[in-house]
This record gives structure tokens, sequence and C-alpha cells, in this order.
């Protein structure tokens, strides 16, 4: 029996809501990943309704599309969500895949009702009263909520650069969201663009028995490169530590950290010259080692300069020089994909994030949640965990008032 049905199952068994909580529209959350999933527990706890919807047709699906041999950056413990922990059988590192069957159970676990196959288009004030709204989806429907919690998620919309010439190039060019196993590309001569977690691990992996003839690593700015467990001390738990501290601080404790790995610098990896946490404030969160550094010293993997464009079969690097590549990943990065959803009521930032977040509601938008829209140090899936419940509060409290 799919997860689905056993939802189902479930739903049809609870117990009734009082009859002033049926008297008002259902909170909707829009996405059943881990964030969705959360806040809808949460919710629930507090005897509020709250419908998942989703477009895909179960829990989890963008964790479903990721490389076969990724594992969460972050530890079990702090990978849980609120009223269900992650199996110790799953290890510290928990994989994809068994990521997704938490996901599954968490869902049934809580009874959570899911709206699969139900994708949102807009969402718009109600009119009819301040905080309700309206939802747009497919099918021409239109689906009233007493509250609405966008967990569409912080990797939702694949980004390629517009490089010149990317149309006309010769070989194959694919965003690493298509990426799932060095298989394929046995064989073959691969650029890797961008040295995210994802391209460091992508990377890695094509260098290794059975992958790719040559790998080469694009870099525009060199990242911060962290251990991702020292004697036992994952990386995580200093995110955690020194997440609310002042910035230089915690630049100048992050040194020593990083002096752990070898200098790359000879192998054209040099360390960067701007603190590590000045840098996650920007967006650009520490790279966890998963085989990166080994791969570079033993030449497994090339570092080259950034790519600028292409030009038939040629990729253009900011060094003046140009490589011919069979495939390029681009390991480029995500939008948040919200401006269809809800860029109309002045949301967004220039960078298309949310103004708001977590239990903050915009004043010209009340009832209006956003989470798992930031990337902190002390890891997306924790801070998304501690959101859920402030969310459900704030709603609560909007009911009573």
């Amino acid at each position: 029996m799919s997860p689905r049905a056993v939802l189902r199952i479930l739903n049809a068994m609870s117990t009734s809501e009082s009859a002033s909580a049926v008297s008002l529209p259902p909170v909707h959350v829009i996405g059943a990943g881990p964030g969705g999933l959360a806040a809808a527990a949460a919710l629930k706890q507090r005897g509020i309704r709250a419908v998942v919807v989703d477009k895909a047709g179960d829990v989890g699906a963008s964790w479903r599309g990721h490389y076969d041999r990724l594992h969460l950056h972050t530890t079990r413990r702090w990978s849980s969500l609120p009223g269900l922990p992650i199996p110790r059988s799953a290890g510290r590192w928990v994989s994809r895949d068994d990521f997704v069957r938490y996901l599954e159970r968490y869902a049934i676990h809580h009874q959570l009702d899911l709206a699969a196959g139900v994708e949102v288009s807009r969402v718009e004030n109600g009119g009819d009263s301040p905080g309700e709204w309206v939802l747009h989806a497919n099918g021409g429907r239109k689906l009233r909520a007493s509250a609405v919690v966008v967990a569409t998620g912080f990797n939702h919309t694949p980004w390629i650069p517009p490089w010149p010439g990317r149309e006309e190039f010769g070989g194959e060019l694919l965003h690493a969201h298509r990426y799932r196993n060095p298989g394929p590309y046995s064989g073959k001569d691969v650029l890797v663009v961008g040295i995210g977690n994802t391209g460091a691990e992508i990377a890695a992996e094509l260098s290794g028995k059975g992958g790719a003839s040559r790998v080469r690593l694009a870099v525009r700015t060199p990242p911060h490169i962290l251990r991702r467990s020292t004697l036992g001390w994952p990386a995580q738990a200093s995110g955690v530590l020194f997440r609310r501290l002042p910035v230089g601080i915690v630049d100048r404790a992050a040194r020593p950290v990083a002096r752990l790995l070898p200098d790359l610098a000879p192998y054209g990896l040099p360390r960067p010259s701007t603190g590590l946490y000045t840098r996650a404030r920007a967006g650009a969160i520490p790279v966890q080692d998963v085989g990166l550094v080994r791969a570079v010293k033993k030449r497994r993997v090339e570092i080259t300069g950034a790519v600028e464009g292409f030009e038939g079969n040629r990729v253009l690097l900011a060094d003046g020089t140009a490589i011919t590549p069979e495939v390029v990943i681009a390991a480029t990065g995500y939008r948040r994909g919200l401006e269809p959803l809800v860029a109309h009521l002045g949301l967004l930032d220039g960078a298309g994030r949310p103004l708001v977040h977590g239990r903050e509601t915009h004043p010209t938008a009340p009832g209006l949640y956003f989470t798992g829209f930031t990337n902190p140090i002390s890891g997306m899936i924790r801070e998304l965990a501690r959101d859920a419940p402030r969310i459900a509060a704030a709603i609560a409290r909007g009911r009573r008032s």
C-alpha cells in the first residue's frame, strides 16, 4: 500500500474538529518537503486543520530527484522534524533514500492531510475578511485558506547562467539536478561548473573508479572547505554554537579549523581571503569535504578558472584560455521561484526571497508565512524544524485575536 493510500485511511479515521474550527477554511501549506510537513504537523498538534498541497505525487519530491550518493551534511539528530526522530539505523549522515523514507513515515505518523498533484500558481488575498486567502490551482480550482504557509523550498528552480553561446555548445550541457551517478559519463571529459557542496561532490564522484576520463572543476571564487566532522565533532555543531555571535568573532574562530585541511593553493584552489561567516552571511555556505580535497591533491580533479561563455565546442574561461570538454555539468544553484506565486503582493526582495520569514508575517499580508528560504550555517533542516512550531503558534494567536 502506498504512503498516500495509508494517509487517506488515517485521515478518515482521525477525530473530527470542533464546530468553530470547521467553520474556518483550513490552513494550506504549499509544499510537501520537510518544511511543509513540519509546519502541518505543528498546526495539527494545536488542533488547527492543515492541508498540504504539492504538485508532485508524494512527499519529498525534490529529495527523490537528488543524485544517488547524496547524504545530508547535517547530523541525524539535527535533521529530524518535530515529533518523530530519524531512526538510528539511518546512521549519523542520513542518505537520500533514508531521508525520503523518513518523510513518508513522518506524514503517516502525524496523519497529515496531503493533496498530491495540486499545483498552486498564485496566492491572492481572499477579500472577504483580513487574513483569508485564495489559492489558484491547476484544473481551475480556487482553494480558500484561513492562512497560508509557503514551503516550496530553497532549491526550487534550477538556474544556469546566461553564458554567451551556450545554446550552440556542441557537447552536452546539463544542470546538476539532472545528474544521478557517474555511469553515463564513464570515460568522458567532464567539466563541473561551481564549487558549492553539490559541485564538489559530483566532481569527486566522477573522478573515482569507473567515472570520467578527465574531470575539471570551474571555480570563480574559492570556497571555505571544512571537514564534515573532526574527532567526532560535526561542523554543524560549530555552526549551531556560533550562528548568533558577531561575524568577526566567528571569522577568527574558523581560521584554525579551516587549516585542519591541507592548503590547495598549489593545485589552483587557494584559501579564501574573506572570513567564513562573512561569506556565509552573503549566502556562500562552506563546502564539507567528502572526497574533493583528496581528489584535487591526487590531480584527479583539475581546478580551472570560471566559465565566461561558449564558442562552438569550446568553453571559454576567465583567464583567456579555452577547453573542449564533452560534458558540462552546471552546479550553479537554484532560484526560489516565488515570483509567479506572490510577487504581485510585494513580498519579495531583489533576489526573489521573502521579506519576512518564519513566524513573522508582513503587515500587508497577514496570515501568509514562509519557511525554508534561508540557508544558515546551523543547518537548513534544523532551522525549519524550529520554525514550524513558531509558525503554528503565530497562526493560533491570529485565530484568537
